[in-house]
């Protein structure tokens, strides 16, 4: 929707370089493959020898077959996090990683080497993940300078214009910008008059009129008309370099977020090493056997390695990720899919995330006197517009294919004028489409025309008048229609997290007022820039909540980074978006938002018994050593079968009935 500031769109078709679907289009960039990161090519070197061992081991074909696959499973799949565990340990540190290498090759030494290799593959693949989304976020970052040009036009005193790198371009000089051309710097409208589309800004659904005295941003997109700006911002100071600077920013300093088990890894880590050492050591010094010594400590090195923990913690997560995958739902790694159970705020943006993104005709409006009712005034309208590509223009066909009114009546002389409207000749009357503030000028104020399209404008819709011969016929409502889903979605959110969502857009207060009123929503925070964005949510996080952001535009990235939990909408999502963004739903169904917040509760749930379920049997086997003599088979069959028991337990998250929004 049109900003407060400027005056409501017209429909002026923009020109051949804007076509439809311009709306946050950008260079494509180059996209990290999975094959471009090296974490990525020793996991998946890693789980095809496992897989390749696998059937070998369980159908009982020689050691010599599949050993040295299982061999070739520790190395490749290994080495990366024994190294970065060997590197900590430099700093003093004993990570998870070098404990679980640890355990993995005690598995292996005592003759369970499918267990070890397991653990090694899932580890591997958990860190192959997260570098494959470090390292497309970064893609996406890059790919966001490229909205601007890298040559501006630029005006020198006497007139003369040169192409000059817009990196080069500095306060107070002035550029020219053609149609569909981008705007090269942020700057203010000297001359000229045309429309912007400044989606990949504000997330307004409908290109801004712009004329003397308005603000233009770099990287926006230019309609018909040539506009001459002054610059008012150095390149480095625009706002799609601050876009830039949030993104990667936020992306760095946001507090990591572990899994449960991780948090007490050193604790458990330094305490089950020097236990093992203890066990092996000290009744070695008081004239143990050595046989027997050992046999001891490896007993308790197996029944006291996290191996049943972190499967506790894994399986019900991954299952969850999985299930949510199946309906529709990118959870990027297990990480966050705990992090969505945490979730006790959402801040939704509005357009392309609660609506569908693009204009609809919503009101029909003929003046008294004129003789039309509102086929009529809708099939003259659109028998005007049908040669123009101006999104407002296009809402106006489909409205009047959507009532069966085509064949529309052939139109002549057709004309357009930026900041203005259309014109065209239909069944010989001269027919003018646009913005009322234009076609009225001049006429006496509280006519009819001015008080509807006042009042459409009030409601929060954009105004558009019809008239014919000169005279007003009619006034259309325009407006971004709300997805069929969105009230339902915020409801339930609601439920979920015992407050309502908050709205963030960049679109105008009364648009956003008016979806707000539709979908049960009270808190509306709108004309909000990125950057304002951000200082939202981070003002809600101070606040001591963890909240999820919801959008789909570039625009909407810095704050998707800077929240506990970012969540794009994928159809329309800008890559910026979809790369910052945790997790991605895939269909554009908001439903789906509520349900996997309750997905990642029950996992959470599960992950909690399983832990105690592992806990209780490690606890049982290291006292059962500790005090008396546990025969090693056994330590290994209890210790296994933990293993299996909240393997299975986190596996019921695979079920249909999982996927249900509740509590």
């Amino acid at each position: 929707m049109p900003s407060p500031s400027a005056p409501p769109a017209t429909l002026a078709p923009p020109g051949p370089a804007a076509p439809p679907g311009a709306r946050e289009a950008a260079p494509r960039h180059h996209r990290t493959r999975m094959a471009d990161v090296p974490e990525a090519r020793w996991a998946a070197a890693a789980l095809l020898l496992f897989l390749a061992a696998l059937p070998l081991h369980l159908l009982g074909a020689s050691p010599w077959l599949w050993g040295p696959l299982y061999a070739l499973t520790y190395a490749t799949g290994g080495w990366d996090p024994g190294w970065a565990g060997c590197k900590a340990l430099k700093d003093k540190t004993l990570d998870v990683d070098l404990l679980m290498v640890v355990a993995a090759l005690g598995a292996a030494g005592i003759g369970q080497v499918l267990d070890g290799a397991l653990l090694i593959v899932i580890f591997a693949t958990s860190g192959a993940l997260e570098a494959i989304a470090t390292a497309r976020t970064a893609d996406s970052v890059r790919g966001l300078l490229a909205l601007a040009p890298a040559t501006a036009s630029r005006l020198a005193e006497d007139g003369t214009e040169e192409t000059v790198p817009t990196a080069e371009l500095r306060v107070g000089e002035v550029i020219r910008i053609r149609p569909g051309e981008r705007v090269g710097a942020d700057g203010r409208v000297l001359t000229g008059a045309s429309e912007v589309d400044q989606a990949t800004i504000t997330g307004e659904p409908l290109p801004v009129d712009k004329e003397p005295g308005d603000e233009v941003f770099a990287g926006t997109l230019n309609g018909t008309g040539t506009l001459t700006v002054r610059v008012e911002r150095d390149p480095e100071d625009s706002v799609i370099a601050r876009i830039v600077a949030m993104v990667r920013e936020a992306s760095e300093t946001k507090a990591p977020t572990q899994l449960f088990i991780e948090k007490v890894e050193q604790r458990y880590s330094i305490g089950m090493v020097a236990a093992t050492l203890a066990l092996f050591l000290v009744p070695l010094a008081l004239g143990g056997e050595l046989q027997e010594t050992l046999l001891r400590a490896m007993t308790f090195m197996i029944v006291a390695s996290p191996c049943a923990v972190v499967l506790a913690t894994m399986p019900p997560l991954l299952s969850a990720i999985a299930n949510a995958g199946r309906h529709g739902v990118l959870v990027k790694s297990a990480v966050v899919m705990e992090r969505l159970g945490q979730v006790d705020a959402v801040a939704l943006d509005k357009t392309g995330t609660l609506t569908e993104g693009e204009p609809r005709v919503t009101d029909l409006r003929p003046l008294p006197g004129t003789g039309l009712d509102e086929d009529a005034l809708l099939r003259l309208a659109a028998a005007a517009e049908h040669a123009s590509e101006h999104p407002l223009g296009r809402a106006v066909t489909r409205a009047a294919g959507g009532r069966g009114l085509e064949p529309l009546p052939a139109a002549a002389d057709f004309a357009s004028t930026p900041g203005v409207g259309v014109t065209a000749t239909v069944d010989g009357e001269r027919i003018a489409v646009g913005n009322p503030a234009r076609l009225l000028a001049g006429t006496s104020p509280g006519s009819p025309a001015q008080r509807a399209a006042a009042a459409l404008q009030e409601e929060g819709r954009t105004a558009v008048l019809v008239t014919r011969d000169g005279e007003p016929a009619g006034v259309l409502g325009v407006a971004d229609a709300s997805r069929p889903d969105a009230a339902a979605t915020v409801t339930a959110l609601t439920g979920l997290t015992g407050t309502r969502p908050v709205l963030i857009t960049g679109d105008n207060a009364r648009s956003a007022a008016r979806l707000a009123t539709e979908v049960g929503i009270d808190d509306v925070r709108a004309g909000l820039l990125p950057e304002e964005k951000v200082q939202a949510v981070t003002r809600l996080r101070e606040e001591g909540r963890h909240v999820m952001v919801v959008g789909d535009g570039v625009n909407d990235a810095p704050a998707l980074a800077a929240a506990h939990t970012g969540v794009a909408m994928g159809l329309a999502g800008s890559d910026l978006a979809l790369e910052t963004a945790d997790a991605v739903v895939v269909r554009d169904e908001l439903a789906t938002i509520p349900a996997v917040i309750a997905l990642s509760r029950r996992a959470r749930r599960l992950v909690t018994q399983n832990l105690v379920i592992a806990g209780v049997f490690i606890a049982v086997l290291v006292t059962w050593d500790l005090a008396g003599h546990l025969p090693l088979p056994l330590g290994v069959a209890g210790h296994e079968g933990s293993t299996v028991i909240v393997g299975l337990n986190g596996l019921r998250l695979l079920r249909e009935a999982a996927w249900r929004p509740r509590r």
